[in-house]
């Protein structure tokens, strides 16, 4: 069996864990998104003694994906200002030399790349060569498939900005986005929610309302993943997302929505095969980062 190593790099915490090509996670820890001269370190003392052949990345971003670029493997522009322009890739390559002389090859994609790639090559989406993974939490992003490849294009989606139709029972209709009014992110990721009703998500499973607009902008996002990629399959994780009453009701607003477009039999389509949630109990993220590893180790 291989020894990859995985690293899910996430805002507020940085998991590292061990795998082979089954998808088997043989060992895991959590280590605080700190600073980076705090955070690393901590990684490169995980991976030591763990005789890893490969690492891959799954990361918070914005990242650069282009490998001809001079800030391939560099988290850009985030607002976690201590990792800005930081070169992640670079400084876990150059700690794996300093502590044994060995290259390490390296795998690095998004975080949401790295989910979805998990759930395309263990989960539910086996098999699938156009998928759609979105995340909804924190905040929101997806990863996208299409005809069996990752898409990255210039720099990489990020479909959790786009514009929404504002629905006229909103009571906090801008958002909570620095950057866009009406976005996807702005309007339905968890901190939106916390705002807008002035409670976490977890304390308003009860208020119907809540979750009624929930589903109203997350089945948008959905519409136009499904309008412009015409995916397989659908799959929502993230926090918010363990919401499960809200499947049921996006896939609705979906129908709604759509208005009989392009449906075979508009009065029977469910989207019941098309909207999922994800299926690997939140380990989608990780173990796309040893599909990632294993990757850059064939490579």
């Amino acid at each position: 069996m291989k020894r990859i190593g995985a690293l899910e790099a996430g805002g507020t915490k940085m998991v590292c864990a061990i795998g082979d090509e089954n998808g088997k996670i043989y060992d895991r820890v959590s280590i605080p998104t700190e600073t980076p001269d705090v955070t690393i370190p901590a990684i490169l003392r995980y991976f030591s003694d763990k005789n890893i052949e490969s690492l891959g990345i799954a990361c918070f971003g914005p990242v650069d994906l282009n490998t001809a670029s001079a800030t391939y493997g560099y988290i850009t522009s985030t607002p976690k200002t201590a990792w800005k322009n930081f070169d992640i890739v670079g400084a876990l390559q150059n700690g794996f030399g300093n502590l044994d002389g060995l290259h390490v090859p390296v795998g690095f994609d998004t975080d949401v790349n790295g989910s979805l790639l998990g759930e395309v090559t263990y989960g539910q989406a086996k098999g699938l060569t156009d998928a759609v993974y979105f995340t909804i939490g924190t905040g929101v992003g997806a990863g996208i498939m299409s005809g069996g490849k990752l898409v990255h294009g210039v720099r990489h989606p990020e479909a959790g900005h786009t514009l929404l139709q504002i629905s006229p029972d909103d009571p906090m209709p801008e958002g909570v986005c620095p950057y866009h009014s009406g976005c996807l992110e702005g309007l339905a990721s968890g901190p939106s929610i916390e705002k807008r009703w002035h409670k976490k998500a977890q304390y308003l499973t009860d208020r119907d309302e809540v979750w009624d607009l929930e589903a109203y902008y997350i089945a948008q996002g959905c519409l136009q993943m499904h309008l412009i990629l015409s995916p397989q399959i659908i799959i929502l994780g993230g926090g918010v997302m363990h919401v499960e009453k809200l499947f049921p009701m996006i896939r609705q607003q979906m129908k709604k929505l759509l208005n009989g477009y392009g449906l075979a039999n508009p009065e029977t389509e469910n989207f019941d095969k098309l909207i999922v949630p994800a299926s690997l109990n939140d380990d989608q993220g990780i173990m796309g980062a040893v599909k990632l590893g294993l990757d850059a180790l064939q490579e």
